[in-house]
């Protein structure tokens, strides 16, 4: 098969891990930049990249950053559009990577989640934060990667100052109780075509209580629970992502769900599980492309 794997850089670890996978397994692949194609509308819908026409692509893999999610998710809709197979939907890449659309839809089927609420009036700030409980709270941006944008308040008038920062900076706040029995880790699981094929537990470097591996988090090979297993998978199959990052707190009431990331990386997760995550995806695309 003609496999695309959709990425800024080539270089990164996951699209090289994707692409030794695919040609290990007899596949073409070839990397595109996702930022350099060009969409002709009217009569044949065609992709232009780098002058030349897209064509006789039988899959693509989409790897698309954050700060590339809806113009990468036009250039999903055009494969989709033409019947080309796609791990990540361009709906389900628009739904999961705005994380208040993300946990809108799982509270609605019923997922576990954090206590959370968006502030948009300083006069429903205080109400807010006496119904998210204790401190201190989680104040993120929207959009918010890697950890940042992720700050904690330890009492009221911290909460107030960082609301009236994201204010002036016109971002959009998350606030969020803080889950201290966690201990300042969290599980990633992740999730491809409907199975759990990894996951591992992140643990914050010293003083840190956030969990990313760029911020200094250790982690190791971690076996879930099956409520963990349960909403792991029911989240993924709820968002539509056939490929998925699924991110666990630990708390005294069972497993919530953090957080779920669309285009997770490989890096962290392969070398901690020693899994090749990359293979279970060519073999996903594989089933599917072929049907």
């Amino acid at each position: 098969m003609k496999i695309v794997v959709l990425s800024r850089n080539p270089n990164l670890y996951s699209t090289q891990s994707i692409v030794i996978a695919g040609r290990r397994r007899g596949h073409f692949m070839k990397v595109v930049d996702h930022a350099s194609c060009d969409i002709i509308l009217g009569g044949q819908t065609r992709i232009f990249y780098l002058g030349e026409v897209l064509k006789n692509i039988d899959a693509i893999i989409p790897r698309i950053g954050a700060s590339a999610t809806h113009s990468g998710a036009s250039i999903i809709r055009h494969f989709e559009l033409n019947q080309v197979f796609t791990c990540l939907k361009s709906e389900a890449l628009l739904l999961s990577r705005d994380k208040l659309t993300c946990l809108q839809i799982l509270s609605a089927h019923g997922i576990p989640i954090p206590r959370s609420a968006i502030c948009r009036n300083i006069a429903s700030l205080d109400p807010i934060l006496k119904w998210i409980g204790e401190y201190p709270v989680i104040l993120k941006m929207l959009n918010s990667t890697h950890g940042l944008g992720v700050l904690q308040a330890f009492n009221k008038n911290q909460a107030n100052a960082m609301f009236e920062s994201y204010t002036k900076l016109r971002q959009k706040m998350m606030i969020q109780e803080f889950i201290s029995e966690a201990d300042g880790a969290d599980i990633r699981v992740f999730v491809v075509d409907g199975k759990v094929v990894a996951s591992m537990k992140r643990q914050a470097a010293q003083g840190e209580f956030r969990s990313n591996l760029h911020r200094g988090a250790s982690s190791t090979t971690e076996q879930l629970s099956n409520e963990e297993i349960r909403i792991a998978l029911e989240s993924a199959r709820i968002l539509k992502l056939g490929v998925a990052g699924v991110d666990i707190l630990r708390s005294k009431h069972g497993p919530l769900i953090l957080e779920v990331n669309p285009s997770p990386g490989l890096e962290g997760i392969e070398g901690t599980t020693q899994i090749d995550i990359a293979s279970r995806i060519i073999q996903y695309v594989e089933r599917n492309a072929r049907k």
